[in-house]
C-alpha cells in the first residue's frame, strides 16, 4: 500500500483521486489509461473498503494487471449518459448491485419504504432502482449488445435459480432470463472472476466459457458440456414449480445441500426451453488467499465525490475489522451460508494486525475498534478436525440440532487475536459488534483445554469487549419455532444471560444484553408470540431489536413460508401471511406499551389464554418449570393440529 499511496498523495497529505479506482473518463486519464478492461456498475456508493463488494472485485482485478473502473449508482433515467461515459470495456461489464439485496435495502417486511438507504450518500432513496441487476443489465445490453455482461453480488447470487420474490409475490425464474446477462458469478467472487478474466484475455468468447466453478449460465440441452449425467442434480423445471409448490420446496433441499458441501454436484434446471446450469463452487479460500484480498491497497475511504456527505453503512464499519468469512450456523432465515459458505476462511494474525494498524493511522480514529468480527463473532479459526468427514457432510449447520462432534470449537485462537489487537499502540479498546453464538460458548466438547478456552473467551468478551450492549440472537422462545429456525433452545439463552449477569456483577459493570427476536416466522403462531411476551417480561426485557420475518430469496425459511412445506420433510407448516396475522403477532413484542394493551387482551381472550393476561398485566409470578412443561404440552398439541389458530 505504501508505494501506491506515495504516488497518489498531495503535498498536504490528502489522497489524490488516482488513489481510488477511476469513476469517470477524466480519472482514468489521470492514470494514463485510454482504454478500460473491465467496467463495474454498482448500486452502492463507491467506498474503497474491503467490506464493499465492488471495491473488492475492482482491487482484485487491478492486482491482476487489469484496468478497472467503477460507476457507482448510475442514473438509469433519460439518455443513460452514466452508462456511456466510459465507453466499451475490452473484456466485460460487471454488475455489482450492492452489499444488500436491493429490495431488502429499500423496503421493510411490510413493504414500506425504509427511512434511509444505508449505502447511499446522506441515506438518499433515489440513488438506486428496484432490482438494479436487471435494470443495469438491460440498459447495457441495449447500448453494447456484443459486450459480455457478468452478474455478481447478493442480488444475483440468491436469484440464480427459480426463487420466490416477496415484493412481487410470485415465483421468478433464474435472473439471467430477466436480465439478458451472460453469466452469474455467485458467492464471494474473487476466485471465479479471476478465472473468467483469464479465459477472456485468451480471446475465448463468453458463450464458450462453461467450465469455471461458481458460475451460472443458460444453455440449450445439447450444448451442456458433457451432457446431463447421473452425477448432476436435475431440479424440477421452472414451469412445474409454478404449478406445484411442493416441487419448489423439494428443489430447495438440493440447492441448500449442494451449497454446503465441500465437493458439490452440478445443478441444472430447465427454464423457458433452456437449462440454468450452476457449476459447483470453488473450495473455500485458504488463509493465504483471503489475506491477499484484505491486503490490497484500499484507501478505506469513500470516493472524494462524496466529500461532505455521510454514507451510513460506511460510518458503521470504518473502524471495524472483518477477521473471517463463512458461517456454519445454518440459520434457516439467513443467506450468509448460501453466499459465503459454511466453511470458515480465517485471516492470519499478521493480516488482521496490519489492518488494525492502518485504522489506527486514520485521522478520525480515537482508539476504539468498533468490531473485530465476521458473520458470527466467535467462529474464527474453527473447522472440522477430520477433513475427510467434512468432505462427506451435507448438513446445512455444524451446530444444529447439536454441535457436530467433529467440529473444533477452540476459542483460544480468537482470544489470542483480541489480546494482540489490544496490545497495539494507539488501541484503547476493541469491541465485538458482530453477533455472538452463545451455543458455541456453552458447548461442552469433552476436551478440557477447549472447554476452558470457551469459558476464558466468555469472560474476556464480557469484561473487555462489550461497548455497553452485547448483541445476541435467540430469535424466539418457542422450541417448536426455534427448531424450524435452526436455533438452539431458549434455555441456552437463559443460561448465557445468567453468566453475563454474574460477570457484570462481579466486575461492577453496567452492561446490557440485547436479544434479537423475529415474529411471523414459519411455524410461529399468535400463541407462541404471547408466550414470548410473558417469558421475556419475566427476564425484565422491554424488547427493542425486533423484526417481522422478511422472506428473502434462497433461504429455507422463505421456501417454507411461500410453499407451505418444510423442504426437508415436505410436511405442511403454518405461516402468518396476511397483514392482520403479522401485526397480531408483532404486537406482543410491545406488551409494555399502554396503547397495545387492549388489543393484546382481546387476542388472548379469543385464544382462551386468560392466564397470560394475568401474567402480563397483573404482576403474576415469574415464568417457571411448570409453565415450561405446559408450553411443551401445547407445542405437542399444535404439532397434532389441535391448537387454535393453526
Amino acid at each position: 500500500m505504501t508505494n501506491i499511496i506515495s504516488t497518489t498523495t498531495e503535498r498536504d497529505g490528502t489522497l489524490r483521486k488516482s488513489a481510488w479506482l477511476p469513476t469517470t473518463k477524466k480519472e482514468a486519464e489521470l492514470r494514463g489509461w485510454d482504454e478500460l478492461d473491465v467496467i463495474l456498475f454498482s448500486a452502492d456508493a463507491y467506498v474503497d473498503h474491503p467490506s464493499f463488494g465492488a471495491a473488492v472485485i475492482g482491487r482484485t482485478l487491478e492486482a491482476e494487471g487489469l484496468r478497472v473502473a467503477i460507476v457507482p449508482q448510475p442514473d438509469w433515467h433519460g439518455d443513460y449518459r452514466d452508462f456511456k461515459k466510459l465507453g466499451r470495456p475490452r473484456l466485460f461489464f460487471g454488475i455489482a448491485p450492492g452489499c444488500m439485496d436491493s429490495m431488502v435495502n429499500k423496503y421493510t417486511a411490510n413493504r414500506r419504504l425504509r427511512s434511509e438507504d444505508a449505502y447511499s450518500p446522506d441515506g438518499r432513496h433515489d440513488c438506486r432502482p428496484e432490482y438494479p441487476t436487471i435494470v443495469y443489465s438491460k440498459i447495457l445490453r441495449s447500448l453494447y449488445p456484443d459486450v459480455p455482461i457478468i452478474l455478481g453480488g447478493i442480488e444475483a447470487s440468491m436469484r440464480r435459480l427459480t426463487h420466490y420474490d416477496y415484493w412481487q409475490d410470485c415465483l421468478k425464474r433464474c435472473i439471467l432470463c430477466d436480465s439478458g446477462a451472460d453469466m452469474i458469478i455467485y458467492g464471494m467472487g474473487e476466485k471465479p472472476v479471476k478465472a473468467v478474466c483469464d479465459e477472456l484475455r485468451k480471446g475465448r468468447p463468453i458463450a464458450g466459457i462453461r467450465e469455471i466453478p461458481q458460475t451460472v449460465y443458460l444453455s440449450r440441452k445439447e450444448d451442456i458440456p458433457g451432457g446431463i449425467t447421473d452425477g448432476d442434480i436435475v431440479l424440477n423445471p421452472h414451469d412445474v414449480c409454478l404449478r406445484d409448490k411442493k416441487a419448489q420446496a423439494e428443489n430447495f433441499r438440493h440447492i441448500e445441500e449442494e451449497s454446503n458441501k465441500l465437493h458439490a454436484k452440478r445443478i441444472l434446471q430447465e427454464v423457458d426451453g433452456k437449462y440454468a446450469v450452476v457449476n459447483p463452487p470453488f473450495p473455500p479460500m485458504t488463509t493465504e488467499e483471503i489475506d491477499r484480498c484484505y491486503d490490497l491497497p484500499y484507501t478505506r475511504l469513500p470516493h472524494p465525490k462524496y466529500k461532505g456527505k455521510r454514507i451510513p453503512a460506511y460510518e458503521m464499519i470504518k473502524h471495524s475489522v472483518n477477521i473471517h468469512r463463512g458461517c456454519f450456523g445454518g440459520c434457516a432465515f439467513c443467506t450468509i451460508s448460501a453466499h459465503q459458505g459454511k466453511f470458515i476462511s480465517s485471516r492470519s494474525k499478521h493480516s488482521i494486525l496490519d489492518e488494525v494498524r492502518k485504522i489506527s493511522e486514520m485521522p478520525d480514529f480515537k482508539g476504539y475498534i468498533s468490531d473485530l468480527g465476521g458473520p458470527s463473532a466467535n467462529m474464527y479459526g474453527m473447522a472440522g478436525k477430520d477433513k475427510e468427514l467434512c468432505a462427506k457432510c451435507k448438513r446445512p449447520s455444524c451446530i444444529h440440532p447439536r454441535v457436530c462432534p467433529n467440529l473444533d470449537t477452540d476459542h483460544s485462537r480468537l482470544l489470542d487475536i483480541y489480546k494482540a489487537v489490544d496490545a497495539l499502540p494507539g488501541i484503547k479498546k476493541s469491541f465485538i459488534g458482530s453477533g455472538v453464538r452463545y451455543d458455541l460458548l456453552l458447548h461442552k466438547s469433552g476436551d478440557p483445554k477447549c472447554d476452558a478456552a470457551a469459558r476464558a473467551y466468555t469472560e474476556e468478551l464480557i469484561r473487555k469487549h462489550v461497548s455497553g450492549r452485547l448483541k445476541v440472537a435467540p430469535e424466539h422462545t418457542s422450541d417448536n419455532v426455534l427448531k424450524l429456525m435452526r436455533k438452539p433452545s431458549f434455555r441456552q439463552f437463559e443460561e448465557f444471560k445468567k453468566i453475563f449477569d454474574a460477570i457484570n456483577t462481579k466486575e461492577n459493570l453496567r452492561q446490557q444484553i440485547i436479544p434479537y427476536f423475529i415474529s411471523s416466522h414459519p411455524g410461529c403462531t399468535e400463541e407462541d408470540m404471547a408466550e414470548l411476551a410473558v417469558i421475556t417480561k419475566g427476564l425484565n426485557f422491554h424488547l427493542e431489536q425486533v423484526q417481522d420475518f422478511t422472506p428473502t430469496p434462497m433461504t429455507v425459511s422463505t421456501e417454507t413460508w411461500y410453499t407451505g412445506y418444510d423442504p426437508y420433510t415436505l410436511q405442511p407448516v403454518y405461516s402468518a401471511k396476511t397483514q392482520r396475522e403479522k401485526l397480531a403477532q408483532r404486537q406482543f413484542f410491545f406488551w409494555y406499551k399502554p396503547e397495545e394493551r387492549r388489543n393484546i387482551e382481546r387476542e388472548l381472550t379469543r385464544m382462551g389464554r386468560h392466564d397470560l393476561i394475568r401474567r402480563l398485566y397483573s404482576g403474576g409470578r415469574p415464568y417457571g418449570k411448570q409453565d415450561r412443561k405446559n408450553e411443551g404440552n401445547r407445542a405437542g398439541n399444535r404439532r397434532k393440529g389441535k391448537s387454535r389458530g393453526v
